[in-house]
């Protein structure tokens, strides 16, 4: 485990983290084959200490997992610039989370079937007036007629960074540097 360079932004409160996970939309699987690298934004879930994403059964994804399964993603979101007087202290409020592991295809369909649901349930909850069936997973093809392929990063380790808003600090359209001037 590579320790986090910046310390003081580091997060370790592990239900933050899960929070965070589940609560943000969009993640970015990082691969590797033959010195070529590849990041893809994806949805995704947590779940059972693994990230769960879907996607075709064929293409570069695909076959650069069957390559090489190790994988790392990243997730972040920013919460707004942080302003202040001296240019060099202009930030930005953020979380993020870099996890590592390796990537295993779902094969079991009730494992599939429940990920699925559980994507389903973070997307769009309360959408659909009954649960995904396995004989609905087992059939689905995309629009391209491919048939879906499930799966998981099974992390080994999960770092985090952030940088927590501060109200005070945020940047507004309108703000300006000779009003913080005037404060002090």
């Amino acid at each position: 485990m590579n320790p986090i360079r910046y310390a003081k932004r580091e997060c370790q409160d592990q239900e933050k983290i899960h929070n965070f996970l589940s609560q943000a939309k969009t993640g970015f699987l990082g691969l590797s084959t033959k010195d070529q690298p590849y990041v893809v934004p994806l949805n995704f879930i947590l779940w059972e200490n693994s990230i769960y994403f879907h996607g075709a059964n064929e293409g570069r994804k695909v076959e650069m997992i069957k390559e090489n399964n190790n994988a790392c993603f990243t997730v972040s979101e920013e919460y707004g610039t942080l302003v202040s007087p001296i240019p060099a202290h202009t930030d930005t409020a953020y979380m993020s989370t870099m996890i590592f592991g390796k990537i295993e295809s779902i094969t079991d369909i009730e494992e599939a079937t429940q990920a699925m649901q559980k994507m389903l349930d973070k997307y769009v909850p309360g959408y659909y007036d009954s649960l995904l069936t396995r004989s609905h997973v087992e059939r689905y093809r995309s629009a391209l007629g491919s048939k879906t392929a499930l799966f998981k990063i099974l992390i080994t380790e999960i770092t985090a960074k952030e940088n927590e808003p501060n109200e005070k600090k945020l940047f507004f359209p309108g703000r300006h540097v000779r009003e913080e001037k005037k404060e002090t």
